[in-house]
């Protein structure tokens, strides 16, 4: 509420304020019994290079959700640069214990950096593993990503296959991959060639939604 409209309601009867202090009290207890989603993840979460990060896919997802009339609210947990080692000490001061659905998206820049393959799945299963333990009812989904050929063949494979090998080992969900149909296609790409546009987070959206929308009718 602002101050302007403090001071505009300082007129109103006693009626009226008895009916907007409903009115809020309503929308605050809608609020509160919304279900949420914690998009944890680095900058194609958060939706780098974006005018506008509502137009990171997290935030595509939301308007899907909306039209649906669904009742979960997103919350985008996103942060650039960051890695699995980075997710591992940042978890603990994101992750609430009442969140329904809790989607892990690092491991990016862990192959661009070279990180070995096993310090990467360490790290991911400490975190599949701390959200089991801190918010035990939380739907887990795991979004895979490939690196391009270049970083090397063996190194490659090894990192494509970690996500549904940690995903079979954990019982959870997985997104194969998220930039399927956009990843190194130049038109859905930021000049840096990695990020992509706000047309290629629409087409992210869409790989993840279809595994993401039954875990919100369960």
């Amino acid at each position: 509420m602002t101050l302007q409209s403090c001071k505009d309601n300082s007129n109103a009867s006693s009626g009226e304020t008895e009916k907007s202090q409903t009115e809020e009290t309503a929308s605050t207890e809608t609020d509160s019994t919304s279900k949420t989603i914690l998009f944890f993840g680095d900058s194609l979460t958060a939706g780098y290079g974006l005018d506008d990060p509502d137009n990171a896919f997290p935030g595509l997802i939301q308007d899907r959700i909306d039209s649906l009339g669904l009742d979960y609210t997103v919350i985008n947990a996103g942060l650039s640069g960051e890695t699995t080692a980075g997710g591992r000490n940042r978890l603990e001061w994101v992750l609430e214990p009442d969140v329904d659905i809790f989607v892990l998206e690092l491991g990016a820049n862990d192959g661009l950096r070279g990180v070995q393959v096993a310090e990467t799945r360490e790290n991911l299963q400490w975190m599949i593993d701390h959200v089991k333990t801190e918010a035990s009812d939380a739907k887990i989904v795991l979004v895979g990503m490939q690196l391009p050929p270049n970083l090397g063949t063996e190194y490659t494979r090894d990192f494509k296959e970690l996500f549904p090998d940690l995903a079979e080992k954990n019982n959870i969900t997985l997104v194969p991959f998220l930039l399927e149909n956009v990843g190194g296609i130049a038109s859905l790409n930021q000049n840096d060639g990695i990020h992509p546009t706000a047309e290629g987070h629409k087409l992210v959206a869409e790989n993840v939604w279809p595994v993401l929308e039954p875990l919100l009718n369960e």
